[in-house]
């Protein structure tokens, strides 16, 4: 049974930058199709990100608009954990933001979040002046 453990949320100003972390146990991450998602009180679950393994330990990645540019997903297979960079953050930024894994190579452009095995527990991220 794989656990998803975020951390690494708090309170910034507006500008600043925050790296979210995912550790993974009970399973060896360095295969998974890894995402990230947020959401805010009142809103729908958004998706954020995803990051797939395309052949040894090369990987790729894809975003959506409201983030592109200003998040970067990484991982260090070593530390069975995957990071969440996020630079220029906004108060619109404000949310609990959660990682999401699918273990079974379904094409990562076509997952919906129903489609992920297993998910972490959230970390709140706070952007205000």
């Amino acid at each position: 049974q794989v656990q998803l453990v975020e951390s690494g949320g708090g309170l910034v100003q507006p500008g600043d930058s925050l790296t979210l972390s995912c550790a993974a146990s009970g399973g060896t991450l360095r295969t998974y199709t890894m995402a990230w998602f947020r959401q805010s009180p009142g809103k729908e679950r958004e998706f954020l990100g995803v990051q797939w393994r395309i052949g040894g330990n090369v990987y790729s990645a894809d975003y959506s608009a409201s983030v592109k540019g200003r998040f970067t997903i990484s991982r260090d297979n070593a530390k069975n954990t995957v990071y969440l960079q996020m630079n220029s953050l906004k108060p619109e930024d404000t949310a609990v933001y959660t990682c999401a894994a699918e273990v079974s190579n379904r094409d990562a452009r076509r997952l919906t979040s129903e489609d992920y095995d297993y998910w972490g527990q959230g970390t709140q991220v706070t952007v205000s002046s």
